[in-house]
């Protein structure tokens, strides 16, 4: 059995929203991308914790920008998705495409 781990749906739109993002990806256009795409508010502290827990496993990596008048001299937080995020995502959506391989959803339900 393949030791690495599957990604849950959450951790798939924030990796997906993170590489649409490319050099724009703080946490409020994350949460405005995810909104406007998928129509999910997302809670601040949930997006940080999760971002951190893909942070520690490799598959994202954070950077600090400049701090700004603007923010109160606060310093935005820039992530991207790592090679080893990128892998994940592309085994993830194969899982995906494998299991719906055949199935039709029948209407009404």
């Amino acid at each position: 059995m393949n030791k690495d781990k599957f990604l849950g749906e959450f951790e798939q739109f924030l990796l997906l929203a993170i590489l649409k993002l490319d050099d724009e990806a703080y946490g409020s256009t994350i949460r405005q991308l995810l909104a406007e795409t998928i129509n999910r508010e997302v809670t601040i502290g949930a997006l940080y914790t999760t971002l951190e827990r893909l942070e520690k496993k490799g598959l994202v990596s954070s950077r600090m920008g400049e701090a700004t008048a603007a923010r109160g001299g606060r310093a935005k937080k820039y992530f991207s998705v790592s090679a080893q995020g990128q892998a994940a995502l592309k085994r993830s959506k194969q899982a995906l495409s494998s299991m719906w391989q055949g199935l039709t959803i029948k209407q009404g339900v």
